[in-house]
């Protein structure tokens, strides 16, 4: 499978919302969770003015990742990493990780973290992140995620 990265089109998002969505519903969560966490898995074209959106092409979009830096300029927000179901575990997700090092790197940036799903921590601990504490859900009331970051 051939498989190309390249940065996200704003005419994409709705679809990129779409991908995310599937993604996430794949890690077993009923349909009442995912209507939750909708607004927060969003892709707007707002967003993709703020933050650097990259996309994995094989015959169609089956991943994306968002780099989102900070004002300091040495930080970085992973705020989205999501495969599509049909494409996980072939690889896709390290193509994606490595365009966002590089990405990460070209910019200064020397600091990454993320809030994970707890289905993906064991994805992000071979990546070399580590957990440092949890925080609230952003769409789950009560609920609470694992807050990981990694040095560059």
């Amino acid at each position: 499978m051939n498989i190309r990265i390249r940065p996200a089109r704003p005419e994409e998002a709705e679809f990129l919302t779409e991908l995310s969505m599937r993604s996430k519903q794949s890690n077993g969560y009923d349909d009442a969770f995912m209507a939750a966490c909708r607004e927060e898995l969003t892709v707007t074209r707002q967003n993709m003015q703020v933050s650097e959106y990259w996309v994995a092409e094989a015959e169609t979009i089956c991943g994306l990742a968002c780099l989102s830096p900070d004002k300091t300029g040495n930080s970085a927000e992973v705020e989205s990493f999501f495969i599509d179901p049909a494409y996980k575990r072939k690889g896709i997700g390290r193509l994606l990780w490595r365009k966002l090092v590089e990405r990460a790197k070209t910019l200064g940036i020397a600091h990454l973290r993320l809030d994970a799903d707890p289905s993906a921590v064991g994805f992000y601990e071979n990546l070399g992140f580590r957990t440092v504490r949890k925080v609230p859900s952003g769409s789950i009331a009560g609920r609470t995620i694992p807050h990981m970051t990694m040095m560059l």
